[in-house]
């Protein structure tokens, strides 16, 4: 009896994800930022992406979010309550859409050319990068503040009174400056320089954070008065018309890594790294930074007569110089950490996707860095209504339907999978129509109308607090704006997979009894196959679930 010869290397089929490296894609659509990491370079594990979140929630928008709360009426226990629940609802798209990051090593602007197109991709990825870099602009004007504020503490009032300048005094503009310098020096640097420093970064902020409420706990008498602090909306019909829109408003704050999470999963070492590394550290860092920050701000109500939403005008009011140049530096980390990672990663691989011949990763966080500055960041956090209401709710609900056509594409179409090789190839199936998807295009528009086409400015004392009509921008989509998030994932999730069952990405002549399989695989193109190609197709399907291009 003769044994059966063990397979050469030649003929072992390559793992799922996995793109032999003498076939590494070139071209257009190529560049080495966007092409899969091998899986020798996936090295990330369960800490790494715990300190990620640990890092990235321990920021200062966080404890914004969370003291804004207390500033709009709820008592500490509510504004706990609501961020909990949004960042347990949110953790649910961040696992689905982060599985194809240890599966494939590929970033999220070439994930979503699977569902958009080659070059219809371009249109998620270039609103995600322009909320990013609005972000990066928020986040710099503030940690610009904590060095202009504590600093005056170090220099004296006149750092704090000199001359002003569009609004600001300059010594302001020079410290918003001198933290986009640093930023930039660090940015530089790279990806592996990113996970050292939040590595560290984590426990630091935390610590800070824990420092600053026994500081106000020791101001205000004991605990007592920061528990104490009454809600001012009940837990009746004044309670609820509060809570919905300030809930889409924390998923919101991060539907931008629902989105791009596949930047970070792709240097996962496997899926139960970056599954229980996001699921340990996402709602649990961010519940426990949101009882600190309504705590915090509860005490300042106690002491001052009026809630201090702004931890950095809080420290501010510390009397001991060191104790101001630890909270100087505490804020300059917490706020390093945060924008390196939520808010340059993304938009540079966004941009690299944009023009892949011409930006790398470096071109496209400089270009993060300028487009920060234009969007003029400190309008955007003058005003707790605006902050929460407008911005993260009216960003959360254009995100959320891109998360939905992506989840539907990737996990009920495709069933997760992917053809590697063709995700770069301009002949392949992501090519579509000329590049787009009209499926994907048409789903994000109706799913985009639904979420924000009823966006409102909420009026506080007889002035209205942003710049939608009060009555909404389509007064009959007014009562979903408060649902925005969920609403626009649900609408573009159900769109998107009727379209792609009922006109399959194929021309009509050739979709017969071949949709259900090729929804399964992924689409083969606008162009089609071959009518007579039926064990061809097949053969593809087979070789499509082992991970290979068929």
């Amino acid at each position: 009896m003769t044994a059966t010869p063990a397979p050469t290397p030649a003929s072992t089929p390559p793992e799922p994800g996995v793109i032999p490296e003498g076939e590494r894609p070139t071209g257009r659509y190529a560049n080495p930022d966007l092409l899969p990491i091998p899986p020798e370079r996936r090295t990330w594990g369960t800490y790494n992406f715990l300190a990620l979140w640990v890092g990235m929630s321990h920021c200062i928008p966080s404890w914004l979010l969370a003291s804004g709360l207390v500033a709009a009426g709820m008592d500490w226990v509510q504004a706990v309550v609501t961020i909990a629940a949004a960042n347990v609802i949110v953790l649910l798209p961040m696992l689905l859409t982060g599985h194809a990051g240890p599966k494939y090593g590929i970033p999220f602007p070439v994930f979503a050319r699977t569902s958009f197109g080659l070059r219809g991709a371009n249109l998620p990825a270039l609103i995600r990068a322009a909320v990013a870099c609005a972000w990066f602009g928020i986040q710099t004007w503030i940690g610009g503040e904590g060095i202009f504020l504590l600093a005056g503490k170090v220099f004296g009032h006149g750092w704090l009174t000199v001359g002003q300048f569009w609004g600001f005094p300059w010594t302001q503009w020079l410290s918003f400056g001198i933290f986009w310098l640093i930023e930039v020096a660090v940015i530089v640097r790279g990806m592996q320089t990113l996970r050292r420093f939040e590595n560290w970064a984590a426990p630091v902020v935390l610590l800070g954070a824990l420092a600053l409420l026994g500081w106000i706990t020791d101001k205000a008498g004991g605990i007592g008065p920061l528990v104490d602090q009454p809600s001012r909306l009940g837990w009746g019909r004044h309670f609820w018309p509060v809570f919905f829109p300030s809930l889409m408003g924390m998923i919101g704050f991060w539907s931008t890594l629902s989105l791009n999470i596949p930047d970070f999963t792709r240097f996962g070492r496997s899926q139960r790294a970056q599954l229980r590394g996001q699921a340990l550290g996402l709602p649990t860092t961010m519940t426990l930074f949101a009882l600190l920050s309504v705590l915090v701000t509860s005490g300042s109500q106690a002491v001052y007569g009026a809630p201090i939403w702004d931890p950095i005008q809080l420290a501010a009011k510390l009397d001991n110089v060191a104790g101001v140049l630890l909270a100087l530096v505490l804020v300059m980390v917490a706020t390093l950490s945060v924008n390196l990672a939520a808010n340059t990663v993304s938009p540079s691989y966004d941009f690299a996707h944009l023009l892949p011949r011409w930006i790398d990763f470096r071109t496209g966080a400089l270009i993060t860095c300028v487009l920060g500055v234009v969007i003029m960041p400190w309008r955007l956090t003058s005003n707790p209504h605006v902050y929460i209401y407008t911005w993260l709710g009216t960003v959360g609900g254009l995100l959320g339907t891109v998360a939905g056509i992506l989840i539907a594409d990737y996990w009920v179409v495709r069933r997760t999978r992917l053809a590697a090789a063709e995700l770069y190839s301009g002949s392949g199936r992501y090519r579509y129509a000329a590049g787009w998807n009209w499926r994907a295009v048409a789903a994000f528009a109706v799913g985009g109308l639904l979420a924000v086409g009823g966006s409102y400015s909420t009026v506080a004392g007889g002035v209205k607090q942003g710049p939608f009509p009060a009555g909404g921008l389509v007064p009959a989509l007014k009562p979903l704006a408060d649902y925005g998030w969920a609403v626009g994932l649900t609408a573009s999730l159900l769109v998107y997979c009727l379209l792609t069952w009922f006109v399959p990405p194929w021309r009509a002549a050739h979709a017969g009894p071949r949709g259900a399989g090729a929804a399964a695989g992924g689409s083969p193109g606008e162009e089609g196959r071959p009518a007579d190609a039926e064990g061809r197709r097949r053969r593809g399907e087979r070789r499509l679930a082992d991970g290979q291009s068929p």
